[in-house]
């Protein structure tokens, strides 16, 4: 089998899609950002990247909190806009029509369009490169009700998820089997 040699990169498909709410109640931002990942399990934790010129950077530094909103793939024109749009010039939440809705547990206000919200602290911030990591405990999680099934799960069909791979948006949700399952035929029988 022929390999063909890249130049190192960040292509690791595919990463999740968030829109990061960020700064106070009164005046809050939203950052969209590809490079966010699960660290930890319990706790339960995240790591979120972002750039030091970015506005909402200093906004997650200095009060070291956070809320992943989870968008579906029918809000792709407003993750797009709070990607490409910088918060110091331009109010996202009045532009794309979201509410800014009390989070539970931190000061950064839920996108209440979003079926999905982690409410993060940050924990640590290392510095990389051109991003620094923000690693963060999840202290609340809250989702639409019609977004969790009978088993207390979320349901992929119903969130209609988002990745991004190559800078490129990709549809999520296709149930291929559960965890655990598909390996079975593989193992040594016993």
């Amino acid at each position: 089998m022929s390999k063909k040699m890249l130049k190192p990169s960040t292509v690791l498909y595919t990463v999740p899609v968030v829109m990061a709410s960020c700064g106070p109640l009164e005046k809050p931002n939203i950052i969209t950002l590809a490079w966010a990942g699960v660290v930890c399990s319990d706790p339960p934790m995240v790591s979120v990247s972002i750039r030091p010129t970015r506005y909402s950077y200093q906004l997650v530094k200095e009060t070291g909190e956070f809320v992943l909103n989870l968008p579906t793939v029918d809000q792709l024109a407003e993750v797009d806009y709070c990607g490409a749009k910088s918060g110091r010039h331009v109010d996202k939440f009045a532009a794309c029509q979201f509410t800014a809705l009390a989070a539970s547990m931190v000061k950064a206000p839920l996108i209440a369009e979003c079926p999905i919200h982690l409410e993060c602290r940050v924990t640590q911030v290392l510095a990389l490169g051109t991003h620094d990591l923000f690693l963060a405990r999840i202290v609340a999680l809250q989702a639409d009700e019609d977004a969790v099934n009978e088993e207390g799960d979320i349901d992929a069909a119903k969130v209609k998820p988002v990745g991004c791979l190559n800078r490129s948006y990709y549809r999520l949700g296709e149930l291929v089997g559960p965890w655990g399952s598909l390996g079975k035929r593989l193992l040594p029988s016993s």
